[in-house]
């Protein structure tokens, strides 16, 4: 027997080649007690099962007929015109508070489209995409959210016992987070939330921070610059989630620069100056670009010092050109503050690999970085030099009192 409905959810699928698996994970979702609402935005085929969103009406929400889509002579092309409608829909669907979750099943096609809409709903809105595609490198299809890839293992073509199974674990998962939402509120109340980057290579500095703010009554939410965790931060500060960021680990520009493997894009760094909330920014970690492996590496950036970090993973030195280069960068994105920030320099070091017992130790690098940014800097007394490694107390003691200072003001202009 149905339990009591919990709400709405989004199924996505293409129901040409997909429809009875569709009503089968249908079937799943009504005996969790939620209510399935099934958008089909496929293209081919006749298909002849009931919908809540039709593929016509997809195509038109896109600005093209159905059949000016079935025209279209490549797929990709077609699916792009299609996911163009698709977005439109479940984000109005997602901001009207009709659906309280989204899932969806597809290979190759299909979760690149109903991962793109998935891409465009809110941080914490359930999504759990079932997929072949699941087993791959899957940065393509989650991108900077929150989205469950559940591996179907077997072809998504026909019902089956591993099918089955398979949609019906996904039915569950997808019924797990909606009543789980229901029953968490996420309330901040007075807390004040501060965005801060790192790597492990200056986890100390952040450890430090981390709980001194927890017990100033700061909530702090921390982010991996891998590339996709600095883009989720900078969407994250656009949102409007955070009331402060430091940026302790803006290592993604040197990648973004020299073709690293954390290149988080050309925008890094710009989303809290843009917003005009409070921002410190620390050039930690950009005294190294990430790259792949270590024979990768020394063809791509000859005659530097490495640190094979591991088999797929290697960390390559920055040179005094690119050292000073960077410096001219971070005094570049600074301009476009429109709210207080600081730019704080630990003089010995920016992370672990740079001290005195790392694998790129050169008291000399860290000037190299400071004169470009000196040479470029527009307003100097957005700027503190400290004599100190970034792993060091006296820096973290630094990057708090600057935070608290700029905090004041904010609370007590004029």
């Amino acid at each position: 027997m149905a339990a009591e409905n919990n709400g709405s959810v989004l199924i996505i699928a293409t129901m040409d080649t997909k429809g009875e698996e569709a009503l089968y994970l249908s079937k799943c979702l009504k005996e969790l007690g939620l209510e399935p609402l099934i958008m089909d935005p496929g293209i081919r085929g006749n298909p002849d099962f009931p919908v809540y969103v039709s593929r016509d009406t997809v195509a038109k929400r896109g600005g093209m007929t159905l059949s000016e889509v079935q025209m279209i002579p490549h797929e990709g092309d077609a699916l792009n015109a299609m996911i163009t409608g698709s977005v439109i829909i479940v984000k109005e669907l997602c901001d009207q508070g009709m659906i309280r979750g989204v899932i969806a099943l597809g290979g190759s096609m299909g979760t690149t489209l109903a991962s793109a809409v998935m891409r465009a709903l809110p941080f914490g809105f359930p999504k759990v995409m079932i997929s072949t595609m699941a087993s791959r490198n899957t940065r393509a299809f989650v991108g900077t959210r929150d989205i469950v890839m559940m591996h179907s293992v077997c072809d998504i073509a026909g019902l089956n016992p591993m099918t089955r199974r398979v949609i019906a674990n996904g039915a569950g998962a997808v019924a797990g987070m909606v009543n789980a939402g229901g029953r968490i509120k996420q309330e901040r109340g007075n807390l004040r939330q501060v965005a801060l980057s790192t790597l492990g290579t200056t986890e100390a500095c952040a450890a430090r921070l981390r709980e001194a703010l927890a017990a100033g009554g700061f909530e702090v939410v921390t982010f991996h610059t891998n590339g996709a965790g600095g883009q989720a931060m900078e969407e994250m500060i656009e949102e409007g989630e955070f009331d402060m960021v430091i940026d302790l680990s803006l290592h993604e520009i040197a990648d973004n620069f020299y073709g690293g493997e954390y290149d988080s894009g050309a925008l890094r760094g710009t989303a809290a100056l843009r917003k005009g909330i409070p921002a410190i920014l620390v050039p930690g970690n950009v005294d190294f670009i990430v790259t792949g492996p270590l024979a990768d590496a020394r063809i791509k950036f000859p005659s530097r010092r490495y640190h094979a970090h591991n088999a797929a993973i290697t960390v390559t030195e920055t040179s005094a050109a690119e050292m000073a280069e960077l410096g001219g960068r971070l005094a570049e994105i600074s301009e476009g503050a429109h709210g207080p920030v600081f730019i704080l320099v630990p003089s010995r070091g920016f992370s672990a690999f740079g001290d005195k017992r790392g694998p790129f130790y050169n008291p000399a690098r860290p000037a190299k970085f400071i004169e470009g940014l000196t040479d470029r800097l527009k307003d100097p007394g957005i700027l503190k030099i400290f004599p100190c490694h970034i792993n060091d107390e006296e820096f973290s003691a630094g990057i708090l009192s600057c935070l608290r200072a700029m905090w004041k003001v904010l609370k007590n202009p004029g």
